[in-house]
């Protein structure tokens, strides 16, 4: 099927990359009409209970054993919010770019119907980027309203800045992600993805606490990792701290990230799709 859907596409003028992703990007938010209401919900409900229970709860034992010092000077709730906003990006980019892409070429096999039409491989990569990016938008958004309810951000500049950020974070794992899953014919190597990848990133690269209280060899390997590089991005930006010669560093990076995985994406679609 996979090569009478490259000879088909192959045989056909090719439309404009962006046209046709624009057509990919279509199909994808049709078939998300049909579970964005819990969506939805999940994404304010997650972020409320992190919050409140961490934030509030153990926040307030925080405030009052005096680590305020070594928080930077703000409550525990501020020192965390924006780094649990940079990890819903992490971890909608975890979610979007594995099981999806997977099932489009493995199990339903929409991405070889798709190129049985003018849509190329590279058109399907971009569009799907697309949705992954309009994923972000929407959950990092509503994380960042939660945040703004429980009184986070200092100034409605910084709420747009450390929200956009976030955004930034999540694009630089969903491009090499996406980029990964379009090359596994099954699922099961997800579960060490999720274990060793994401769930070690979400505890130790500055989410919940600074990582000068780890070991010294680990604080390096903590500063190398990109969810580190977001949320000290997210948190200085949602409170007003950030250097503006870090803040290059920290964008840099993750742009960077987020290119390099959008050029590996179009590779491993087309040979993926067309082989």
């Amino acid at each position: 099927m996979a090569s009478q859907g490259a000879t088909r596409s192959a045989t056909r003028s090719e439309p404009g990359l962006l046209r046709s992703a624009a057509h990919v990007l279509e199909y994808c938010l049709l078939a998300y009409r049909r579970s964005f209401r819990a969506s939805l919900f999940s994404s304010f409900v997650q972020p409320t209970l992190f919050l409140a229970a961490m934030g509030l709860g153990l926040g307030g034992i925080v405030d009052r054993s005096g680590a305020a010092v070594s928080l930077g000077g703000v409550s525990y709730l501020a020192f965390l919010a924006p780094g649990l906003l940079a990890s819903a990006g992490m971890q909608t980019a975890f979610s979007e770019g594995t099981y999806r892409i997977v099932a489009a070429i493995n199990w339903v096999r929409t991405y070889f119907a798709m190129i049985a039409t003018p849509v190329t491989p590279r058109a399907i990569a971009v569009g799907e980027i697309a949705f992954i990016l309009f994923r972000l938008w929407i959950v990092t958004g509503i994380f960042s309203l939660v945040t703004l309810a429980f009184g986070v951000d200092r100034s409605p500049g910084g709420f747009i800045l450390a929200w956009a950020a976030a955004i930034l974070t999540g694009l630089a794992f969903a491009t090499p992600i996406a980029a990964y899953s379009a090359t596994r014919r099954n699922a099961e190597s997800f579960n060490a993805l999720f274990r060793f990848g994401m769930t070690p990133l979400f505890l130790f690269s500055g989410t919940f606490f600074p990582i000068e209280r780890l070991p010294a060899f680990l604080q390096l390997v903590a500063a190398l990792t990109p969810l580190y590089h977001g949320v000290a991005l997210t948190r200085g930006l949602a409170l007003g701290t950030l250097d503006p010669g870090t803040g290059v560093v920290h964008i840099a990076y993750l742009a960077t990230l987020a290119a390099a995985g959008t050029v590996a994406c179009l590779v491993t679609f087309q040979r993926r799709l067309v082989s």
